[in-house]
């Protein structure tokens, strides 16, 4: 009888060795995971994105944190689909992934002022 008790034991203690060594295994990918995403601090103010230049690396996640100063602006990525209105004093995240290299350009699409069309930058995308 002891023995059966044992072995039940034994088999209980094995199978919950190996549940949390699974547990552990998902927790730490998924660490990694948010640990390879780029944090990217922009700010929005009449009439420029500063940084205007953001370099990314192609296939990597990018979170962008984005803040307006002083006004609506808009923050559109035409190629990727991607818009956001950019209120003033709170930060706007926005997620992408560039899967092209090359330029690809941002700009504020809520009218602002008379020099609106010069709000605009790029992300340069490489290998």
């Amino acid at each position: 009888m002891m023995q059966i008790d044992l072995k039940r034991r034994r088999a209980l203690i094995g199978m919950a060795a190996g549940t949390i060594a699974a547990c552990l295994g998902v927790l730490g990918l998924k660490k990694a995971q948010a640990e390879s995403v780029r944090k990217i601090e922009i700010v929005a103010q009449r009439f420029r994105f500063e940084p205007k230049v953001i370099d990314v690396k192609l296939g990597q996640p990018v979170l962008l944190q984005i803040r307006s100063l002083d006004y609506i602006h808009g923050f559109n990525v035409p190629d990727l689909g991607i818009r956001s209105d950019l209120l003033p004093g709170m930060i706007t995240s926005v997620e992408l992934t560039p899967l092209q290299v090359g330029r690809l350009d941002f700009l504020c699409d809520n009218f602002c002022g008379d020099d609106h069309e010069s709000m605009h930058g790029y992300f340069n995308v490489t290998d």
